[in-house]
């Protein structure tokens, strides 16, 4: 039996977002399944705003119309990770492996965010002012640059209230119940899933191994596709 690797992209990624794995991979006996996610690539946006058990419910559903039933390799980067940790944690699904690539799902008080809201609610008033109205665009897209919030100043009014649900869960009560195998790859230059999220995470999955890799950045599952078909390859 052939052995299925499901990749599961991230916030404003798609199948595309895989091509340089699937290359990296190219002639292993391996079936790689990229599917879109709700609200990306070919797929249109959910019919309400989804959180993270949606989008689970959705590829376990994805996998049974697709009938595949085989152990499943489970790969997921960022948002996709954010997902992979709660298929893995409903223990629903045949996972022999997982790999995640510098994934969300640890939940962050962030100073910068707190005084960001202040800001937009202060400038909110102040740009309903008779004359001010016509710079608002101009000053929410600044305040979202300066917060680096570009997932959520590009989606659509649903996808913004889907981000927003998602990134309200916090998955760490959930990393200590995986106990398949499991590797993390993370870039030393992460900013938007930081180093310390992988270190938290391969602290609280027993037996995780932790590659991290210095002048990567968010993209670590497209700049370090070789290494990690390397880390794939040792056990197919």
């Amino acid at each position: 039996m052939q052995p299925v690797l499901l990749c599961l992209h991230g916030w404003g990624g798609s199948k595309e977002s895989f091509d340089e794995l699937r290359a990296a991979l190219d002639g292993e006996e391996l079936t790689i399944l990229t599917p879109d996610l709700p609200g990306f690539g070919n797929e249109p946006d959910p019919d309400r705003p989804w959180n993270v058990d949606d989008y689970a419910d959705w590829v376990e559903d994805w996998l049974h119309k697709n009938n595949i039933e085989e152990p499943l390799l489970l790969l997921g980067h960022s948002h996709g990770g954010r997902i992979a940790i709660k298929l893995v944690a409903r223990g629903q699904l045949p996972v022999r492996h997982l790999y995640l690539c510098a994934a969300a799902g640890i939940r962050h008080s962030s100073l910068k965010r707190t005084v960001g809201n202040v800001f937009a609610h202060i400038g909110g008033i102040i740009l309903a002012l008779p004359g001010l109205k016509r710079l608002r665009v101009i000053a929410r897209t600044l305040l979202y640059k300066l917060l680096r919030e570009h997932d959520y100043e590009r989606a659509s009014p649903l996808m913004q209230k889907t981000l927003a649900k998602v990134t309200a869960e916090d998955l760490t009560p959930l990393l200590s119940t995986i106990t398949i195998p499991t590797d993390l790859f993370w870039g030393e230059n992460d900013t938007y899933t930081p180093i310390r999220d992988g270190q938290t995470m391969h602290e609280a999955i027993r037996g995780s191994v932790l590659h991290t890799f210095t002048g990567t950045r968010h993209r670590v599952h497209r700049d370090r596709a070789l290494e990690i078909a390397s880390v794939i390859r040792e056990i197919l």
